[in-house]
């Protein structure tokens, strides 16, 4: 027996997907788990796997169209049902024959009006026939508004020249004619006075990218509803950077630690101490998440998706380093998963590979903070009295003061401090 196949659930906040292609053709056997067509949402490309083994009967949607999670989008079934129509489609049923309607009333004459009455002569004269408007010079002289312009930058007197417009009026061409015959080279000197007509291409304004749109929209309900407030620190990095250096030089590339893999699993642990800020303010009330899972800002083609690990404060760092590249990679050629890019309690955006020396970033909604995180680098810095080089990296989070203040955000950023500045428990499983 046929079997519908759904639309599935594209991951958080995904309303409904857009069918790119079919994988699949009708008549085409499939296999139980095998892809037959590929949706994209403002964030992820999803796959969809047949159901069961069989034959595939009818497309639903075509290319370009949305459906919602859950929505029927083919039939798959036996190949003797393949002319078979879907079981939920409705009998078609002949169009009944239009109703006989009367045939309207001729319409009634248009009421007779009479005539209007003529214009007085001098009336006329002073109505343009093109209705451009005109001005009065003085002694009954009429002109155009730009060639009274022109007469008064050229200190002309109007009564010398002959208007060729309706009823005498002057006209712009007039006055270069009159200009003309009085001085040679007149008519080249007013076109150089007269501004010059550019032209400029037009602007192209091509239509936002699902993923921009929904960064445009979630981007405004953050800085309109919560109050974001901000607290920098900086970090001496040395330590880490060395650790680090060792750990790569221990373990194959498919394990490699990044800086921003380091940050991750600092902050993970140090939000263990800090509760209050793996939080959502929702409805009045302060939600605190069981889990802790740390969000990392990922640039893409048209903006930015944030890769999601779970469980982050638990998992070991190389674990952490291995997920994340793959995510990312994925998330880089628009192949990003739903289970990829939802579920984050907490967020870290990471510029440290653009050369930045501070910024800060919007909270993502609905969660409590967000930690930027600038380019380490090397830095004069005062030790004992003395001037040292030291790599310093800024970091700064931004924070709603509905969930928490200033005092614990301070706290929260000297924890992660001391963990980076002693790193060793970050590599410890």
């Amino acid at each position: 027996m046929a079997e519908i196949i759904p639309m599935p659930d594209l991951g958080f906040e995904a309303g409904e997907g857009e069918l790119s292609v079919w994988l699949k053709g009708v008549g085409d056997e499939v296999q139980a788990g095998e892809p037959i067509a590929e949706f994209e949402s403002d964030k992820v490309t999803l796959e969809v796997e047949a159901p069961a083994a069989g034959v595939l009967l009818e497309h639903l949607i075509e290319p370009g169209e949305s459906a919602p999670a859950g929505a029927p989008i083919a039939r798959i079934g036996e190949a003797d049902e393949l002319s078979s129509p879907p079981p939920s489609a409705p009998a078609e049923r002949p169009s009944p024959p239009p109703a006989h309607r009367p045939t309207p009333p001729p319409p009634e004459p248009p009421e007779e009006r009479p005539p209007p009455r003529p214009m007085p002569a001098a009336q006329q004269e002073s109505q343009p026939a093109n209705h451009v408007s005109t001005e009065p010079v003085g002694n009954g002289v009429l002109a155009t508004p730009i060639a009274l312009r022109m007469a008064r930058e050229h200190k002309l007197d109007l009564r010398r020249v002959a208007g060729s417009g309706p009823g005498g009026r002057i006209l712009r061409g007039d006055v270069e004619s009159h200009l003309a015959e009085a001085r040679p080279g007149a008519i080249e000197e007013i076109a150089q006075s007269q501004p010059a007509v550019i032209d400029r291409p037009r602007s192209v304004s091509p239509a936002a990218s699902p993923l921009r749109r929904t960064i445009a929209r979630r981007m405004s309900q953050s800085k309109q509803t919560i109050p974001h407030f901000y607290i920098t620190s900086s970090v001496m990095m040395d330590d880490a950077l060395a650790l680090r250096n060792q750990f790569n030089q221990a373990f194959p590339s498919e394990a490699q630690v990044t800086v921003n893999d380091i940050v991750v699993k600092a902050t993970a642990l140090a939000l263990r101490d800090f509760p209050n800020l793996n939080a959502s303010f929702v409805d009045d009330r302060i939600d605190v998440h069981p889990d802790i899972n740390i969000g990392a800002a990922v640039a893409v083609e048209g903006g930015v998706l944030t890769v999601v690990s779970r469980q982050t404060d638990r998992s070991p760092i190389a674990d952490i380093a291995r997920e994340n590249r793959t995510m990312i990679e994925r998330a880089r050629v628009g192949r990003a998963r739903p289970e990829d890019v939802s579920g984050s309690t907490f967020t870290i955006s990471n510029l440290g590979g653009y050369d930045t020396d501070h910024f800060a970033a919007i909270i993502n909604p609905p969660q409590a903070a967000i930690l930027a995180v600038a380019t380490a680098r090397e830095t004069a810095v005062v030790e004992e009295g003395q001037v040292v080089v030291r790599t310093v990296m800024q970091m700064t989070i931004s924070a709603d003061h509905r969930v928490t203040d200033g005092a614990e955000c301070a706290l929260f950023l000297k924890r992660v401090k001391e963990l980076l500045e002693a790193p060793i428990k970050l590599f410890i499983p």
